[in-house]
């Protein structure tokens, strides 16, 4: 029991608290002030969504009172719990909850209804850090730098930009005039650097540091569904968010639920459910989430072109991980990818099972795909470092796919061990492990690599039941058919040096050949050995 003097003490600091919030959140009544005395002081450890005014009907727009009582909650630094049997309805408002504690939405449920928003940009929750951002002067930095002089008084994300110079021009139906180059790094107390650094940097005209919290926060829990926007979109993209949105570094989302319903013939795309930002390790453990359906819009080259919705999205992340993390039909070609990511360092998948999994925009450092299910639109990626598959199945047109709007380039080397390629479409007439496509006439913003060195011990080829089987080969040909002359090809592709085959095996019992391009056939040293 708390004293009267301290409970009269506390309703005075509640009161004046929530009057600078009243205006976003509609203000605050005399019951709900007696509910805060009766409710949220006596338990004094946690904070609920109904000392606040929330309902939990379903019906009810409970998105003020669950803006309150987490900005409630980061001032006091507790953390918040929802009812169990509660179905929280988020409204049309355009109001974000920020949270800064840890948080347990259980078995709650929470309705998205997007027929009908105010602000379709607007985030529902953000999961932020309190900590003031640092103020780090860096004038250059060199590509694989490890350190600095500058030594934060916190461990620190860093982003550095030059606004100057343009990487990932990207080429095709999307194509654009390319992003400023960037890089995104952990700047520890001593001053080394953790994350590679990918480019060199004689000026940089950006640099923010934002402090890592050294307390892990935990979101745990919470049955989301959005009742999917259907509003019609013939020319650009329009992303959606109506999301989770995380910039807190140090942060884990477990068991998190979100489904998608009401998606009809028309709908605009949306940028991640969960979507992760410029912040450093993140764990989504034990997730699910469903795949959106696809739609069709007018490209920036004047042609029809898919919309990429995602249900998870990672921009600028270093360590990003996701463990045990599924969704519904992998392989449902109605459904688009349920992953996109962009500039991140660091990449581990384990134990998941997803349609598949992408990096745009460029890894680095170690991208592992390790015990996983990935479906028809499977592996992707552009990067450098090391790129691992481990007892894994994929489900893909490729086993691995590297990205050809940005140049099929990954400067590093891939290791293959123990895994199952069961391929997607079956009415290929060729069958590539690797996909590859880059002519050398188009500049990407950077010099483009096939992986230097290939390392495959032990893969199972389904390649039984094709319709058009003309061969099986280790790569596709980057040139697609055209024969130029290398003087002809202003932006070379660098290939690749030397690949080591042990323990491949096909269901037709074919041997793989290398690859349809005559120039890759001589260049690649084939090391092979009995599995």
């Amino acid at each position: 029991m708390i004293s009267k003097r301290n409970r009269l003490l506390n309703i005075w600091i509640i009161s004046m608290f929530t009057s600078v919030f009243s205006v976003a959140a509609g203000g605050f009544n005399g019951q709900s002030m007696l509910l805060l005395a009766a409710n949220v002081m006596p338990q004094g450890d946690i904070v609920t969504y109904e000392a606040f005014g929330a309902v939990g009907d379903g019906v009810h727009d409970d998105l003020p009172a669950i803006c309150k009582a987490h900005d409630y909650a980061n001032v006091r630094g507790l953390p918040v719990k929802s009812r169990p049997d509660a179905t929280y309805h988020l409204g049309k408002k355009p109001l974000t909850a920020i949270i800064a504690t840890d948080t347990d939405w259980s078995t709650s449920r929470f309705i998205i209804d997007d027929t009908d928003v105010e602000n379709h940009k607007k985030s529902l929750f953000e999961v932020r850090s309190l900590l003031a951002p640092e103020d780090i002067k860096i004038d250059r930095l060199t590509r694989d730098q490890k350190s600095l002089k500058s030594q934060p008084k916190h461990d620190c994300y860093v982003l550095v930009m030059n606004h100057k110079i343009k990487r990932y021009i990207r080429r095709g139906l999307n194509q654009n005039a390319g992003t400023s180059q960037r890089d995104c790094f952990i700047l520890r107390r001593d001053g080394s650097i953790e994350g590679d650094i990918d480019w060199d940097y004689a000026a940089i005209d950006r640099v923010e540091a934002h402090p890592i919290d050294e307390k892990q926060l935990v979101l745990h829990g919470g049955i989301f569904t959005t009742i999917a926007n259907r509003m019609k979109q013939e020319v650009g993209y329009n992303y959606w968010s109506r999301n989770i949105k995380v910039n807190r570094s140090n942060t884990v989302i477990d068991g998190l639920t979100h489904y998608v319903t009401g998606e009809t013939e028309v709908g605009h795309p949306y940028s991640g459910f969960i979507d992760v930002s410029q912040c450093a390790d993140i764990t989504l453990r034990n997730c699910f989430a469903a795949g959106h359906k696809v739609y069709k819009t007018i490209g920036s080259a004047g042609k029809p072109v898919s919309m990429g919705t995602y249900d998870y999205n990672a921009n600028s992340v270093v360590n990003f991980t996701m463990i045990g993390c599924r969704m519904n039909d992998i392989n449902d070609r109605s459904k688009w990818g349920i992953i996109g990511t962009n500039f991140c360092k660091n990449i581990l998948l384990e134990d998941c099972t997803l349609s598949r999994m992408d990096t745009h925009m460029g890894v680095s450092g170690t991208y592992v795909i390790r015990r996983c299910t990935l479906g028809y639109m499977g592996l992707n990626a552009t990067g450098r470092g090391l790129l691992k598959i481990e007892d894994s199945t994929l489900h893909g047109s490729s086993f691995i796919n590297f990205r050809s709007d940005y140049g099929s380039t990954w400067e590093g080397d891939v290791i293959v061990s123990n895994c199952r390629w069961v391929p997607s479409d079956r009415s290929m007439s060729r069958m590539y492990i690797i996909h590859i496509q880059n002519d050398s006439m188009h500049d990407f913003g950077y010099t483009c690599f096939m992986p230097r060195e290939i390392t495959i011990d032990g893969l199972f080829v389904d390649d039984s039941n094709l319709k058009n089987d003309k061969g099986l080969f280790f790569f596709s040909d980057p040139d697609s058919g055209k024969n130029s002359n290398e003087t002809e090809r202003p932006f070379p592709y660098e290939l690749s040096r030397k690949l080591c085959v042990r323990g491949l095996k096909t269901a037709s019992g074919k041997t793989p050949q290398i690859s349809p391009n005559t120039r890759i056939e001589e260049s690649i040293i084939l090391i092979e050995s009995d599995g």
